[in-house]
């Protein structure tokens, strides 16, 4: 065999769960009304003559209206449009999780694209089953993750589907894309200038990359916040937010019990007002690729921060030196596209457990871009201020005991020491 006959044919697919054209007859495509996906729902009729059903799925980003992006994915031919509204699931099965894991990746992201994208895919997977699509369509590029965590979804929940990602595979740019979209009468939202950014977001955060965002060298623009306020705009006065947790789990703000949408959306406003939550990141993809991203996380960075401490405060030092470790695994696992790797449900029950002690109040002083931990209470807390206090009788803690702990504490380390500085005398 010859190395040519080795290469794949133009058309030949890289992996089993990509479709052939002959094989696609109805396509569940993953639809947000913008340039991408109206050029894909108008290309996938014309290149694979197969129906197309729009699925769009509302994860909590402001500002839609999906009544007009169901309609106009009808006006381009679609056989059907679905709009599916996802944020109570996804903020009880997938935010609540990453709270309870205090779920970063990278020093400072905290996940929100990479928690929507397995809900997203398994709702697709839901609808193409009950509308009789042998297919699912996504606008996902072969340079970001959500390719790796939308077809390792549909992959494993549905093996009989098979997936096309035509952004991936097309070579149009903008502009063909824009012209494509002229030639076939397709409306463009926001119009045919070039968007400033390229945009996802959901409840958890909002992310922007393109233009000067890729050169490192080039400090933020202010027009790159469209949550966050920029802190030097913030309040001059600070405010105290005060989040109260059940299980791991926040419910409530400032003493009022709220549900966990409801929650989320309350905590991102008082963080937007006070100028919390922008993060300048560079990311690790998995694909590879080094990357800069500008993230708004106002409800992210205030929540993380606040569910940490009162870990702290009611774990032992054994649990609060191993946990982090736990979390760190959980956090790549879901930025790697692996959600339903078992070893990610494996280490939930231990995340599980731990936080069935972790209820009480945090609060949150916001200031100008920062929050910071000003009051603690729990029920559970591994504390007693009779034992931690340095009065002269020293409380119930025997200081008197000390001496006996320390000579004991450090006796391998002094033999080891002493051991291996003989020869200096």
């Amino acid at each position: 065999m010859t190395d040519d006959d080795q290469l794949l044919h133009p058309h030949e697919p890289a992996a089993s769960y990509l479709a052939r054209p002959d094989q696609v007859g109805r396509v569940c495509l993953l639809y947000s009304g913008g340039l991408d996906t109206s050029v894909m729902l108008k290309w996938i009729q014309d290149e694979y003559e197969a129906e197309v059903v729009a699925l769009t799925i509302n994860l909590g980003q402001p500002g839609e209206d999906y009544d007009v992006v169901r309609e106009k994915a009808l006006r381009l031919g679609a056989v059907d449009a679905r709009v599916i509204d996802a944020r109570e699931e996804f903020a009880r099965d997938f935010i609540v999780p990453a709270i309870k894991a205090n779920a970063i990746y990278g020093l400072n992201y905290p996940l929100f694209t990479a928690l929507g994208r397995p809900l997203i895919a398994k709702i697709a997977v839901e609808i193409a089953r009950e509308t009789g699509c042998d297919t699912i369509a996504h606008g996902c590029t072969g340079k970001g993750n959500d390719q790796v965590r939308i077809d390792g979804t549909v992959a494993t929940l549905a093996p009989e589907l098979k997936i096309i990602a035509p952004v991936r595979d097309w070579k149009m740019g903008r502009d063909e894309e824009i012209a494509y979209a002229r030639e076939h009468n397709i409306p463009v939202k926001g119009g045919t200038e070039t968007a400033p950014y390229s945009i996802d977001d959901n409840l958890w955060g909002r992310s922007s990359e393109g233009r000067w965002i890729e050169e490192l060298d080039h400090a933020p623009d202010d027009d790159v916040f469209q949550l966050v306020t920029r802190p030097e705009e913030a309040p001059d006065e600070a405010e105290v937010v005060t989040i109260g947790f059940e299980a791991g789990v926040p419910v409530s703000v400032n003493g009022q019990a709220m549900d966990i949408v409801s929650l989320i959306e309350t905590v991102a406003e008082l963080g937007m007002k006070h100028g919390v939550g922008i993060v300048d990141h560079i990311e690790d993809r998995i694909v590879g690729l080094k990357v800069r991203d500008i993230y708004e996380v106002p409800a992210a960075a205030i929540l993380l921060p606040a569910h940490a401490e009162l870990e702290r405060l009611v774990g032992t030092i054994h649990q609060n030196r191993f946990k982090p470790g736990i979390d760190q695994q959980w956090a790549y696992l879901v930025y790697a596209g692996l959600w339903w790797e078992p070893l990610r449900s494996d280490l939930d029950a231990y995340i599980d457990e731990v936080n069935r002690f972790v209820t009480g109040t945090i609060g949150m002083k916001l200031y100008k871009g920062m929050a910071r931990v000003v009051t603690r209470e729990s029920p559970n807390a591994v504390y007693d201020a009779q034992l931690a206090t340095f009065s002269e009788s020293g409380g119930l803690f025997s200081q008197q005991a000390s001496p006996g702990f320390i000579e004991l504490w450090s006796l391998q380390s002094r033999l080891a020491w002493r051991l291996r500085n003989e020869d200096r005398g």
